[in-house]
């Protein structure tokens, strides 16, 4: 008779909780609020410092500039989505919390798009073992892939960079490249304590990696050239490299509204190619701005609904 019992019980299990005082919110739900929060106030913020007549005044009308920047804009969460998809075999739905990844590092400090999808996979996906390890191996080698590439960029642009006006700025660069090296090396001497994952899967990891940065910026000096089809290839190459040198420091936002700045200063006298650097850092940070509020009031509504749904 208990046998008979036990073969008629449901599989799942389930929780009781009193009924006489509300159900405590989980803390992912929590923290997942408290972000939304946190990036609707830092888009208003970023607005606040957006010239959108000077912008608007600059934007170009081709359509194939603004099919190339989407697929510039899109090019991160993508590469991420295919390397989680090796891994974890995620669906279309986790695309979506991967731009959000992106939002929060830009919009916010670097890294803590990491923390927002370590919580995500583990409130949305199975797993038999903690999703840290992978997700920390991801961005380590994301790291490591920009400073190698980074380092490679600079070997290459060495002989158009050094006659550029940059002595004020040699303490910051130097300061840079010991940085990226200094991580480098760090990674490769701790590569056996510090990885999760399998060789085979960093190998893949690293190579995405490599693949979305080229891509990522081959796009951006092709959006430049649409705009000035006449600027020497020359610029372009010094102009990748700085933007590689500054997107490796780390906890620092808004890295394309730093890059525009610095790329003002180092070029002087180029007006239409800085005027160019400051229309492209407004165009990301606007979608920045877009996507990150649209995400925001996105949560914030999905909560109302369901602080309004009544209780059975």
């Amino acid at each position: 008779m208990p046998d008979q019992t036990l073969a008629l019980a449901p599989s799942g299990t389930f929780t009781f909780e009193p009924q006489d005082r509300k159900t405590r919110p989980a803390s992912g739900s929590v923290f997942g609020t408290l972000l939304s929060l946190v990036v609707a106030g830092a888009a208003i913020y970023q607005v606040s410092d957006l010239d959108f007549a000077k912008i608007l005044a600059l934007v170009p009308t081709s359509p194939t500039f603004w099919g190339l920047f989407v697929i510039s804009y899109l090019i991160g969460p993508a590469s991420d989505w295919f390397i989680f998809h090796r891994l974890w075999a995620i669906g279309a739905g986790a695309f979506g919390a991967l731009i959000r990844k992106l939002i929060y590092n830009e919009l916010l400090v670097g890294y803590i798009g990491e923390v927002y999808f370590y919580g995500w996979a583990r409130k949305n996906l199975k797993f038999v073992t903690t999703p840290f390890g992978a997700v920390k191996d991801v961005a380590v080698l994301s790291a490591v892939a920009g400073n190698v590439t980074t380092l490679f960029f600079l070997a290459v642009a060495f002989p158009f960079v050094r006659l550029l006006p940059l002595h004020d700025h040699l303490t910051a660069i130097a300061c840079s490249l010991a940085f990226v090296i200094g991580i480098s090396l760090a990674v490769m001497l701790l590569r056996r304590s510090l990885f999760s994952l399998e060789k085979t899967e960093l190998k893949m990891i690293f190579a995405v990696h490599i693949l979305r940065i080229l891509a990522t910026t081959v796009t951006s000096a092709a959006l430049w050239h649409l705009v000035l089809p006449d600027v020497a290839l020359g610029w372009w190459l010094i102009l990748v490299t700085i933007r590689l040198l500054i997107s490796r420091l780390p906890f620092v936002p808004n890295k394309d509204v730093v890059f525009a700045g610095i790329a003002v200063l180092a070029l002087g006298g180029e007006v239409e190619i800085s005027a160019l650097m400051a229309l492209m850092a407004g165009l990301i940070l606007s979608a920045h701005v877009v996507v990150g509020l649209s995400f925001a009031l996105a949560d914030l509504l999905s909560k109302g609904r369901s602080n309004e749904a009544p209780a059975f």
